[in-house]
């Protein structure tokens, strides 16, 4: 049960096993666990009345089974909790500018057709010129709409095959032909098994 508990450890989250014995979980275990910061696992084995009353005591938590798989599975779960999900983007859309309006004290307006997907107000979005991010350029930064129209209506979302104007904030450098990529940073729960992997 201890090898197998060790072999979980992942670069980002290890198992240490600090003692491991035969018998009754006794006084000495709670005492070894509260001052190292560890839970108690009991394999077909029960804390003694004192080990129980003193382990509420000192907050140390005991666990116990019968079955080997249900401990690594908990003890794999209870890891997989305290991994940093990651972020990735999920492209939803792509645009093509068809036009470029300058419209003065605002500045240029791109008259859109979408590709594919959708494109929505709060979507993040990258200009891409000849399959080169034209904006935005620093690492981490996501680009955002400054406005989203179809005729002189803010709307929210536009689909594939539909006509829209935008401008993107902080970003005044449109031209014909440019792509407006729209996407989404969603976060996607760690597994030790894709923590493994790398």
């Amino acid at each position: 049960l201890s090898d197998s508990l060790i072999k979980l450890s992942v670069e980002t989250v290890q198992v240490n096993v600090i003692h491991k014995a035969v018998g009754q979980i006794i006084e000495s275990d709670v005492l070894l666990a509260s001052a190292s910061d560890a839970i108690i696992i009991g394999f077909q084995v029960r804390p003694s009345l004192g080990a129980r009353k003193l382990a509420e005591r000192e907050g140390v938590e005991i666990k116990t089974y019968s079955v080997i798989y249900d401990v690594i599975d908990e003890v794999k779960m209870a890891m997989e909790g305290m991994l940093e999900p990651t972020k990735e983007k999920k492209v939803t859309g792509n645009v093509e500018i068809r036009e470029v309006y300058k419209i003065s004290k605002i500045g240029n307006i791109a008259g859109c057709y979408v590709l594919d997907g959708k494109i929505s107000r709060n979507s993040h979005v990258s200009v891409i010129r000849d399959g080169i991010v034209m904006y935005p350029l620093k690492e981490g930064v996501h680009g955002e709409l400054a406005s989203l129209k179809r005729y002189k209506d803010d709307i929210k979302e536009v689909k594939f095959g539909m006509e829209c104007g935008l401008t993107v904030k902080g970003f005044n450098d449109i031209k014909v032909g440019d792509i407006v990529e729209a996407y989404d940073i969603v976060e996607i729960k760690q597994t030790l098994s894709s923590q493994k992997k790398r």
